[in-house]
């Protein structure tokens, strides 16, 4: 099967258009011409949105027709809240109904859309410590692991519809406008910056330029389906991190947060923040994706824009 992109004035259905991911994928969709339908909660305002219910897996089907690509990016924020258990339950619902929701839709359309892409993390693997995982390593253990196998289970639909699924497992998203460093850039410009616990865990992160780019690439490329991790190609240690923070923004990187104090505030979601997810891209890179911004200097300076 040949890859080939999009044709131009395709048209792109997106839940969670309004997130931080879901909405520059729809700018940069529709600055190269493509129609973008939104997946919407309240009565559709204009002709761009579609009524969706994921919480009672309710959808207008029929504002489906004519997509060449459905992508869902929906989810309650992992970080928003406390983990108590009714929030936990919000992460996980919001995420495995709304894509059981999609893929039934997807599967029952008589021209269902050429892809499906589903969002999931590279919480998915657990914690990896420093060992390298790509995408044939199995699941981890903990919540966010249990939710993201749940998560792209419930993709099911589609994919015996014979709808080619696509699941990128994103991770560590840099940008200024939403996500962990939306809340890290600010303390560091004020010099307040610094490594979280022992510094040592992992993180894989990618530049908002980038994980755009991948999407749009996983959605033209049409040998790829399944799992394929979202992560810059040189994950990095939190105190690696750290330090270029402290060097892209000239200020000092010398502050700690001990993880006894973390664990207090945070209690269960400070397992994800000090755990260490060392993430490679491997389907990424093999199917023939570039990075604009491998390194975490050129991904930082790219976020500060």
């Amino acid at each position: 099967m040949s890859d080939s992109p999009l044709p131009p004035g395709s048209r792109i259905a997106i839940a969670g258009a309004s997130g931080l991911i879901g909405s520059e994928l729809a700018r940069s969709l529709r600055a190269d011409g493509h129609q973008v339908v939104r997946l919407v909660r309240h009565a559709p305002r204009s002709t761009d949105e579609v009524r969706w219910d994921p919480q009672r897996q309710r959808i207008d089907a029929a504002g489906l027709l004519g997509c060449a690509a459905v992508v869902n990016l929906a989810g309650a924020g992992v970080a928003s809240r406390p983990w108590t258990q009714a929030y936990k339950k919000q992460i996980r619902d919001s995420r495995v109904l709304g894509t059981a929701t999609l893929a039934e839709a997807v599967a029952s359309l008589d021209e269902p859309p050429r892809v499906f892409v589903n969002g999931s993390a590279i919480g998915f693997y657990g914690d990896t410590g420093s060992r390298a995982v790509d995408e044939s390593a199995p699941p981890g253990e903990g919540f966010l692991s249990s939710v993201c196998v749940e998560w792209e289970e419930a993709t099911a639909p589609a994919r015996e519809a014979g709808v080619r699924t696509v699941l990128p497992r994103t991770g560590l998203v840099v940008s200024r406008a939403g996500g962990a460093w939306a809340k890290l850039f600010p303390l560091f410009k004020a010099g307040l910056g610094g490594r979280l616990g022992d510094g040592r865990q992992y993180w894989s992160f990618i530049a908002l330029h980038d994980e755009v780019a991948a999407i749009r690439h996983l959605m033209d490329t049409e040998s790829v389906s399944g799992p394929v991790n979202l992560t810059a190609p040189d994950p990095l240690t939190n105190r690696e991190i750290t330090e270029a923070m402290g060097r892209v923004l000239h200020r000092p990187a010398v502050l700690a947060t001990p993880a006894p104090l973390m664990r207090l505030a945070l209690g269960e979601m400070s397992g994800e923040i000090l755990g260490s997810q060392r993430v490679l891209p491997t389907r990424l890179l093999e199917s023939g994706f570039t990075f604009a911004f491998p390194s975490i200097d050129g991904t930082l300076r790219a976020a500060l824009g």
